[in-house]
């Protein structure tokens, strides 16, 4: 099986948005929200649309990562952005 459906949660201050992307075999969800607390249910929303797969932004963290797993279970993969050591210096200056 291809992957078809793909979605992308992003948190953002204030952020209520939501895009898609499109090409004739492969389609793109991205939903920005204002908090990860609002993760699971919008996971849940992109898994009832028929989305294979779900991305969450580096702002979920493992804890809401975590929620949003346990809220979505285990026939859809759930994957976290992650930084690694060589960014944390950057990512301190950015939300210091």
């Amino acid at each position: 099986m291809a992957l078809t459906r793909f979605g992308f949660i992003v948190t953002g201050r204030l952020l209520d948005a939501r895009a898609v992307m499109r090409s004739p075999v492969f389609e793109m969800i991205v939903v920005g929200i204002a908090s990860p607390e609002q993760g699971p249910a919008v996971a849940l929303e992109l898994a009832r649309e028929g989305v294979q797969l779900i991305e969450l932004c580096g702002g979920f963290g493992p804890v809401h990562t975590a929620r949003v797993i346990e809220a979505v279970g285990p026939s859809l993969p759930i994957g976290a952005v992650a930084y690694g050591p060589e960014s944390l210096e950057a990512l301190h200056r950015l939300f210091a």
